[in-house]
């Protein structure tokens, strides 16, 4: 027999050991291995130039997304950014153990094994959610060799990411037909919405649509899509997560979806801001998403009816933060006929008249002016340019506040003059409104009227500053954007142009004809370029600035289109669909302004004024209590004074000189106050009268003043009728000629200029349409005649 020898506890407690060693070394093994397999083969998480760009509006609604290098369309999303209902559809649908498995389940993939085993076929799949982003990650088929590679990548990425980041991931790349990935983008969309706002209904749609993106897009098989979400809503409730009740009012809502569409409102602004951060995921505006989507409709209506190549352009700032709340680059985005890629919002256009509020203002803080001021809108040359009217009338005398509303030429080029174009030009450059002139040219007397380059975002920045107390600034389009603002002018000289601004009546409006109470109060100033290239329409309230651009992109001439006509009333429209401002929106008037009582023609206040010299009064705004006097006319034509000091023999009337022959003992001196000499033909009888320098006494030596004396008009006598000769179809055309003048003469019918001729030229005159007219002749040297005539039929 056989001794069998017992190994005995030492033995026993050896082997364990080993086993026990063995083990370890080879988890220490397992484990260097993955290391090594991580490192070797790297997570292929997402890079900068895999990133999709969505521009969103200050509430967060996608104005426009930018596909990624792959064409997909993706938003930003994360747990917080999504409704809970989604959160919990999702999680419970797909995986219950998300929150504690390490990346596999290994009871569900066991499941799916025996089903494929024993019936052929998958009948419930075992991947996690992490498996998923595994797949979405690095695509691959359903081969067991694939299935091993997800298994394996899922185990990396719980170790390198948290359960949130890995849930980030699943929720902005999730597939859910065509190009859309992620639920955010799907929510908007299919939906039309952001995905923290669905419903349980929408909630399971979404939560189900990644299984067969293709099969259950609810914009082409609803059906389908609708079952798949119902079989979700049943697990919710077998799973008690929603209540029965909750349940049965989801099954009652019908999948019903938009057309798939990415966003694009704002194009324009969307693609500049994308351009200078093309690797941001999300770049937040502070666009008011309803307002600008209602612009963009309403100015896509209001002139659908332009011709071919036209285009317009819209910006809403809020005053208070410079911040832009609605931005229209152009017509229509997509209409390549009328180059609606170009964006007009920052495009270099001729201003028109709009700089013209901004030059008066200067000219109040310079104390050249009040708002009562006398002007001069005559014929006149400012050396080679000889401005004119848009309407090419004159008015002749006529008030700052008038001037500026009426945006009358002639006295703006004036008050340009004094300033120095140069400066002008200089102030707008420091408050933030750069001009463009032609390449080697300065500025000049013609960029008050538009002879420049201005663009719509820096005019309405500028114009800001009427609301702003005269801080002007640069348009903010992100809510993290520096505010930049510069003081432009003072605030009363601000307060004061708004205030003229706002006095003028909106076109066709009438005091007492329309119910006013509920339109906003709008400061508005319109601009037409030369050869009605560029239409505009500027104005600001107490809380917004907007501003209007209207033409062709491609400088052509655009006829019939100016400012007062095309962009003023889309301009109105907008201010009286924004927010009604309350009386305590109202902008108080500063301290540097009061309200006087004014003289003309010495534009000094009544007080100031001496007895029998003032002709005609009116209330104006003045700043710091300062009340300039009339301007003197720059070329001062005849010597004429605005105002002289004169000794008058009171028993005769007569002027006295420093010399005279005769004894004069009843003399007084006395201070009279002038009318400008180019003013003489619009002035009444008694004006010119009471204007004019009294008679030089004959036994007095010439004292080097003149008066403006009448021409002598040739070929058309006072108070004459024209007719038709017998059988002729037309009135003739008569030839006229200025004598007794110096230096060239223009001619006026009715106010409205017709030509100018030299000194002693002649030229054919046509009377005019049938009734009373007056045809005037105004010589250089202040020299002028003005003749009534009638025409018959």
């Amino acid at each position: 027999m056989l001794a069998v020898s017992d190994p005995g506890p030492a033995s026993a407690g050896r082997s364990w050991r080993r086993l026990l060693a063995l083990l370890r070394w080879g988890t220490v093994a397992v484990l260097l291995g993955l290391l090594v397999l991580d490192q070797v083969f790297p997570l292929p998480l997402p890079g900068q130039r895999d990133t999709a760009t969505l521009v969103v509006a200050a509430d967060g609604t996608p104005l426009r997304a930018f596909a990624d290098n792959q064409g997909v369309w993706r938003y930003p999303a994360d747990p917080d950014s999504v409704s809970p209902l989604y959160l919990q559809a999702l999680l419970t649908y797909e995986d219950r153990h998300f929150a504690h498995h390490p990346g596999v389940n290994p009871w569900a993939l066991l499941r799916a094994a025996q089903q494929w085993l024993g019936q052929g076929r998958i009948v419930s799949g075992g991947s996690t959610l992490t498996m998923q982003v595994a797949r979405l990650l690095e695509p691959d088929t359903r081969s067991i060799a694939g299935k091993a590679r997800q298994i394996l990548r899922a185990l990396q990425l719980e170790a390198h990411l948290d359960k949130r980041q890995i849930l980030t991931l699943y929720l902005e790349r999730a597939p859910f037909g065509g190009t859309i990935e992620g639920v955010q983008a799907a929510s908007w969309a299919y939906l039309g919405k952001p995905a923290s706002a669905l419903s349980h209904a929408e909630a399971a749609l979404l939560a189900v649509l990644p299984q067969a993106p293709s099969r259950l897009r609810p914009d082409r098989h609803p059906q389908a899509a609708q079952r798949a979400r119902d079989k979700v809503l049943a697990r919710m409730q077998a799973r008690q997560v929603w209540s029965a009740q909750q349940v049965a009012e989801a099954r009652q809502e019908a999948v019903i979806t938009r057309r798939l569409q990415p966003p694009l409102q704002a194009a324009l602004l969307a693609q500049r801001l994308h351009q200078a951060r093309p690797q941001a995921q999300r770049i937040d505006t502070s666009i008011d998403a309803n307002l600008q989507r209602a612009l963009e409709q309403r100015l896509e209506a209001y002139f659908s009816h332009l011709p071919e190549r036209s285009s317009a352009a819209l910006l809403v700032v809020d005053n208070a933060s410079l911040q832009a709340r609605a931005y229209v680059g152009s017509l229509d985005f997509g209409d390549g006929r009328r180059a609606g890629h170009v964006d007009m919002v920052r495009a270099w256009r001729s201003p028109g008249s709009t700089l013209k509020p901004l030059l008066y203002a200067m000219a109040l803080d310079d104390g050249l002016i009040h708002a009562g001021s006398l002007l001069v809108d005559a014929p006149q040359s400012f050396g080679d340019y000889r401005p004119g009217n848009f309407d090419e009338d004159f008015r002749g005398p006529v008030a700052v506040d008038h001037a500026l509303q009426q945006s009358l030429n002639v006295p703006s080029v004036d008050l340009l003059q004094r300033i120095g174009p140069a400066r002008f030009a200089a102030r707008l450059q420091h408050a933030g409104l750069p001009l463009r002139f032609a390449r080697g040219a300065r500025p000049n007397l013609a960029l008050i009227l538009g002879g420049t380059g201005a663009r719509l975002e820096d005019l309405v920045g500028t114009y800001a500053a009427l609301s702003r107390g005269g801080m002007a600034g640069k348009v903010r389009y992100q809510p993290d954007a520096p505010l930049q603002e510069r003081r432009l002018v003072s605030p009363g000289a601000a307060w004061i142009v708004r205030q003229i601004l706002l006095e003028q009546p909106r076109p066709g409006e009438r005091p007492g004809t329309f119910d006013i109470s509920r339109r906003q109060a709008v400061a508005w100033k319109t601009g037409t370029s030369y050869g009605y290239r560029d239409a505009w329409a500027i104005g600001s309230s107490a809380s917004h600035t907007v501003g209007v651009w209207v033409g062709r992109p491609d400088g052509t001439p655009l006829p019939g289109q100016y400012g007062a006509v095309t962009a003023l009333p889309l301009l109105l429209e907008v201010f009286d669909s924004l927010p009604q401002e309350g009386p305590a929106s109202a902008l108080q008037m500063p301290a540097s302004v009061s309200q006087q009582l004014v003289c003309w023609p010495g534009g000094m206040a009544l007080e100031q004024t001496p007895a029998g010299q003032c002709a005609r009064r009116r209330q104006a705004w003045v700043l710091d209590g300062q009340v300039p006097p009339t301007l003197a006319e720059l070329d001062a034509p005849l010597q004429w004074p605005l105002r002289s000091q004169v000794r008058v023999d009171l028993d005769s009337g007569q002027r006295l000189s420093a010399q005279c022959r005769g004894e004069h003992p009843h003399s007084a001196v006395r201070e009279l106050h002038h009318w400008p000499v180019r003013l003489q033909p619009w002035l009444g009888q008694a004006e010119r009268q009471a204007g004019q320098l009294p008679a030089l006494a004959p036994d007095c030596q010439d004292d080097g003043l003149r008066q403006a004396a009448l021409l002598s008009i040739e070929g058309l006598r006072q108070g004459a009728v024209i007719a038709p000769a017998p059988g002729a179809r037309h009135r003739p055309g008569l030839r006229l000629r200025a004598l007794a003048g110096s230096g060239p003469v223009d001619w006026l019918r009715d106010g409205r200029w017709l030509t100018r001729t030299p000194a002693g030229g002649s030229f054919v005159f046509d009377p005019g349409s049938p009734g009373a007219h007056t045809l005037t002749a105004l010589a250089a040297d202040g020299n002028w005649q003005r003749i009534d005539y009638r025409v018959l039929e």
